[in-house]
């Protein structure tokens, strides 16, 4: 693995970044001391420009290269924000703060950005402006679509960005990426139906809100199995089934159901939308009932762009000897809205025999951080290489 030396020595310091900030976990925008020790750190490094509060509560540094011949501004992003879930691992380091837990990397991602960014600063070999983008909330709350409808992109003239994602399962500092669609749209819905509720002895005198959730919980199964061309990627999931009585001898007036969509195409978001409508009003309709559906489009696809897409896996090659083909993902990733804005690609990076994501036990690997910081210094320099 050819890596830069100068993160092995700094190895054991970004670690301490990683396991303070996996300490003291933080959700969607309540970012707070994170995004402190962000600055702090940017300012210490000597970045040229420190901007806080974009998108709420994200952080922008700006680093000049020695030269500027080529115009070219960059941008690189990592996430900062925590799951709003308990940590069972045991660790040392483990979370500090009750019912939140990075169980996403995302202190692995803040922490190599910062590592990439002090060794920028320190050398500036690069011909052009590097702009590390310190995100909150991706994790439901849309901080990336935020950071963008506050300007960021024209603020510091990004015209390309890239992103990364460590990925358990993959060994250690091993890359893989693809073109074009990679991560899932990821949709919502609330689907509220009304009856008549009464006596469980006398069902003949309700309306029967459990009997229409039931069928339309089983029929929306047929949006992926007889309304979608069996060669596209849709999930619709029914997450939540909730009755307005928990008794045992009533049949309720009302049952809320709650679910998700993952697609790859804006066709099969709008497939999805249309026929869960059309399921629900049917069920409803057929046992007398009515029924208010919400559909909530989140998430777009994230999709990368091709030109990108070649260069990050020629960057990855060159600090890990390779690049695999990455598989479709139906999880969502909300980089997606920064490469609606610009062109830009994202890659997985290996976290080793590790617990998956969103898991209990889930934990960063520090052995990936030299990997990780290699790859966003090579972005920098192979994509704004000094004139020689």
């Amino acid at each position: 693995m050819a890596v830069k030396n100068r993160f092995a020595e700094l190895h054991d310091e970004i670690t301490a970044w990683r396991r303070d900030l996996h300490e003291h976990p933080e959700i969607l925008f309540e970012t707070h001391r994170t995004s402190a020790i962000v600055a702090e750190k940017l300012k210490e490094f000597g970045c040229d420009e420190i901007v806080t509060g974009i998108g709420r509560t994200g952080v922008v540094g700006v680093i000049k290269g020695r030269t500027n011949t080529s115009g070219k501004v960059i941008g690189m992003r990592a996430d900062m924000d925590a799951l709003p879930m308990p940590e069972e691992t045991g660790l040392p380091y483990a979370s500090k703060t009750p019912g939140a837990m990075h169980a996403c990397g995302h202190d692995g991602h803040t922490a190599m950005l910062l590592g990439a960014a002090k060794y920028l600063s320190e050398t500036r070999n690069f011909d052009g402006t590097v702009v590390v983008i310190f995100q909150p909330a991706e994790e439901g709350g849309g901080g990336g679509k935020e950071m963008c409808d506050d300007g960021m992109m024209e603020r510091f003239g990004i015209q390309e960005v890239y992103g990364m994602h460590n990925w358990p399962g993959k060994p250690v500092g091993a890359f893989s990426i693809r073109s074009g669609p990679f991560f899932a749209a990821t949709d919502v819905f609330t689907v509220e139906f009304t009856g008549r509720g009464g006596h469980g002895a006398k069902p003949q005198e309700t309306v029967d809100t459990t009997v229409m959730a039931a069928q339309a919980v089983m029929t929306l199964q047929t949006v992926a199995s007889r309304n979608a061309d069996p060669v596209e990627n849709i999930v619709v999931s029914v997450t939540s089934f909730e009755t307005s009585s928990k008794a045992f001898n009533v049949i309720p007036g009302g049952v809320t159901l709650k679910g998700t969509v993952r697609t790859m195409s804006t066709e099969m978001r709008d497939l999805a939308e249309q026929r869960i409508g059309e399921i629900c009003n049917g069920v409803a309709a057929t046992f007398g009932g009515t029924v208010d559906v919400n559909y909530q489009r989140n998430y777009p696809v994230m999709d990368n762009h091709e030109a990108q897409t070649d260069f990050l896996r020629q960057v990855a090659t060159s600090v890990s000897g390779g690049c695999d083909e990455a598989p479709l993902v139906m999880g969502g990733e909300d980089f997606a809205f920064m490469l609606e804005e610009r062109p830009g690609a994202y890659i997985l990076m290996g976290n080793g025999d590790t617990a998956m994501v969103h898991n209990t036990k889930y934990d960063f690997n520090d052995d990936a951080i030299p990997a990780g910081c290699s790859y966003w210094a090579e972005i920098a320099e192979q994509r704004m290489p000094m004139a020689s």
